[in-house]
């Protein structure tokens, strides 16, 4: 039976890792390995300055799982550097609570969970559900069950994940229009600065500001998500701009 290695970024206790365990468990054997508190928008950290505490906990709904002060990068560099006697088939991130579309994925926990793995050679998908609400994660994980079938089935080319999006549209969550292979769209953010004072009377501050919206080009995640559509996006991490390689070539460096 293959093993899969399951992690998120919304923390050990998340409704959305338990609805995935739950849904995984007939398809291969499991391993959770997960922050043991939210790291959402830690973008593709790496913990080298402090120490990192492992810990195997008793999952609520049964079950022992492993969990770590690091980020969700660091519980799959954790892991596959030795914390786990056996390297798995396959990493699962998800089912993250909010989105990961376009430019989302540079900031997300969830998505650099799966990143960390294909630099560690392993094929991963990256799941999340396309609401900030409490939500039934059912059919998200029912989608993830899927996905996960066909790339232990199919394989993916090394240096690839597929970045998953299921739609949750207003009093209809869980209704699905279909399933569009997208690119990534163009995320616009809305971003302001707060400024506050602690009772000492020094500043601190929050980054803060509405949620961010996005160009519904067609054929990109933004708009299949907004159409009802479960997107599938797969990412390469080479961001090479190819393009621009032969107009570089005539610069002077000199």
């Amino acid at each position: 039976m293959e093993t899969i290695l399951l992690t998120n970024d919304d923390g050990i206790a998340a409704p959305g890792l338990r609805a995935l365990r739950e849904t995984l468990a007939p398809l291969a054997q499991l391993t959770v390995f997960a922050p043991d508190h939210n790291w959402s928008a830690a973008g593709h950290t790496k913990t080298m300055h402090k120490p990192l505490r492992v810990a195997r906990v008793q999952l609520d709904e049964g079950g022992e799982a492993f969990t770590t002060t690091g980020a969700p990068s660091d519980c799959i560099a954790l892991a596959l550097l030795g914390i786990l006697s056996e390297r798995p088939d396959l990493v699962v991130s998800g089912i993250n609570h909010g989105p990961n579309l376009g430019h989302d994925v540079t900031y997300s926990g969830t998505v650099a969970g799966a990143m960390e793995a294909v630099i560690f050679g392993l094929p991963a998908v990256a799941v999340s559900l396309d609401t900030y609400e409490p939500a039934d994660y059912t059919i998200a994980a029912q989608v993830a069950a899927l996905v996960v079938g066909q790339v232990m089935a199919r394989g993916l080319p090394p240096g690839v994940f597929l970045n998953v999006n299921v739609p949750c549209l207003p009093e209809r969550c869980g209704e699905i229009a279909g399933v569009k292979i997208t690119r990534l769209g163009r995320r616009e953010y809305r971003d302001v600065l707060v400024e506050r004072q602690d009772p000492r009377g020094r500043p601190y501050y929050w980054i803060g500001g509405d949620l961010p919206t996005g160009h519904l080009d067609e054929g990109t995640d933004i708009w299949a998500v907004a159409h009802g559509f479960v997107s599938i996006t797969p990412i390469h991490l080479d961001m090479t701009a190819y393009d621009l390689l032969p107009e570089l070539q005539t610069w002077r460096f000199e």
